[in-house]
């Protein structure tokens, strides 16, 4: 399907929910569109460019995904580009010893976690999230696969929320967000 196609997909199937999780916020649910089989395989596989060389080759070892929606979404990327799925956490959702990052969100704070012996040095790792706001998760995510010595090489994302500046603080990473809001 063409990038315009899994577009008119995500404008289709993504429903917006006011006020949720709290006033002011429109979130942005995603479940019809994973209950759409083909839809959901679309968005998969143009996820999963982000970790293609212009071959079609899978390059990277690993693909995390943020809690929690990023987990329905990176698993099956993982699968199709032949690589590991590492989940990172909200705080104290990991056994064993984790390497653990706080920062601001659009609406509260967080923490999350990630396993020490979840990334290799030298590992390559595609980060996937279903929205880009205002880039602390992807930030806080990129300094845990560091802190494991890993190398992060891009971040592909369903939306990314333009009014935000998720773009900014992503800095260098290369980004693919599948639609910009």
């Amino acid at each position: 399907m063409s990038a315009e196609g899994v577009r008119a997909a995500l404008e289709r199937l993504v429903r917006d929910v006011p006020d949720f999780p709290e006033p002011g916020i429109v979130f942005k649910d995603i479940t019809p569109l994973l209950a759409d089989h083909k839809a959901f395989s679309q968005v998969v596989e143009a996820l999963a460019e982000m970790g293609r060389d212009e071959s079609g080759a899978g390059v990277v070892d690993k693909v995390v995904g943020m809690e929690a929606r990023g987990f329905i979404l990176a698993a099956p990327v993982a699968l199709a580009l032949g690589a590991g799925f590492v989940p990172v956490r909200k705080a104290g959702k990991l056994p064993g010893e984790t390497h653990a990052v706080s920062y601001a969100l659009e609406y509260g704070e967080a923490t999350l976690e990630l396993h020490r012996d979840a990334v290799a040095p030298g590992e390559r790792v595609l980060l996937v999230d279903d929205v880009l706001a205002t880039g602390g998760t992807v930030a806080a995510t990129r300094q845990l696969v560091e802190a494991c010595g890993g190398v992060v090489v891009g971040v592909a994302v369903l939306m990314e929320l333009g009014f935000l500046p998720g773009r900014e603080t992503v800095g260098d990473l290369p980004l693919h967000a599948l639609m910009t809001i």
